[in-house]
């Protein structure tokens, strides 16, 4: 008989966390799978547990999932675990999931701590319905894209992010969405925990040009009701019109702007970033 493939969720921070639950499981399955052997291997020794670690991590997940997945016809039980939280979430899981589903091998949950559930209730915004974004790219020209795709989304926005790029995301957010309410988690359920709730504009100015240590999540408030739909590739599209007929990006960032009412600085950062890309 085929074994098991459990989505292990461990602590993002405290120990105490870890359910007793995923605590027999660990106990119990052949062999863990984790993002970071080196901090699973702390956790498992916390735990008084030793298993076999095999590594599995983003840049190895595609080549690494076919040979456990071929481990589990062969009946061996094998625990997903990443660095923190719920394997899949922002985290190496979904390939591994999808061959072993494909292969017609069972797969099961073991729930537990995550940091969008911790910090969303606490970030005094609204969390009866809410995007998860995962990270923000790196790239500022990207990253400004996507948030110009979402100005318009009415419901509670989370991302996770860096320390070292909270400040440039905070910048950015800021001058797209305008002085939303919004809530900064860092070091969660760790000793330096802080929690850090303002508007977008006050909470830029509070991070400029500074990083700060630990890891980030972030939730902003969805748009106003009256606020007006930006769609990132309509937008795209009338720029490139526009410059084919031999517009300046600066009078078609205030055309644009004027026409449908979003931010000018919004259209010709934009305008910017595609006239790169042409490059």
């Amino acid at each position: 008989m085929p074994g098991t493939l459990f989505l292990v969720a461990t602590p993002i921070g405290n120990l105490e966390d870890v359910t007793a639950r995923a605590v027999r499981i660990l106990g119990a399955v052949d062999l863990v799978a984790a993002e970071d052997t080196r901090r699973t291997g702390r956790l498992l020794q916390h735990l008084g547990i030793t298993k076999p670690l095999r590594s599995y991590y983003d840049a190895v997940e595609q080549a690494r999932a076919p040979g456990l997945v071929r481990e589990l016809l062969a009946g061996k039980s094998v625990a997903l675990v990443s660095d923190a939280g719920t394997p899949g979430i922002a985290d190496p899981g979904y390939r591994l999931v999808r061959a072993a589903i494909a292969a017609g091998i069972v797969v099961v949950p073991i729930p537990g701590p995550s940091a969008i559930a911790a910090f969303l209730p606490v970030s005094g915004l609204p969390a009866d319905r809410f995007v998860f974004e995962g990270f923000l790219p790196a790239r500022r020209g990207e990253r400004r894209r996507r948030l110009a795709a979402l100005a318009a989304e009415r419901r509670t926005l989370v991302f996770y992010e860096s320390g070292r790029r909270l400040a440039g995301a905070l910048g950015d957010l800021a001058e797209i969405f305008g002085p939303r309410p919004a809530a900064i988690g860092r070091e969660l359920t760790k000793l330096h925990e802080e929690i850090v709730r303002d508007d977008l504009v006050a909470l830029a100015a509070r991070y400029e040009g500074s990083a700060v240590r630990g890891e980030i999540v972030l939730a902003v408030g969805g748009a106003p009701q009256a606020a007006a739909p930006v769609v990132a590739e309509d937008l795209e599209d009338e720029i490139r019109r526009r410059r084919a007929a031999g517009e300046t990006v600066r009078d078609l960032a205030e055309a644009i702007a004027s026409a449908r009412g979003v931010n000018r600085r919004v259209v010709y950062r934009l305008a910017l970033a595609l006239e790169h890309q042409r490059r």
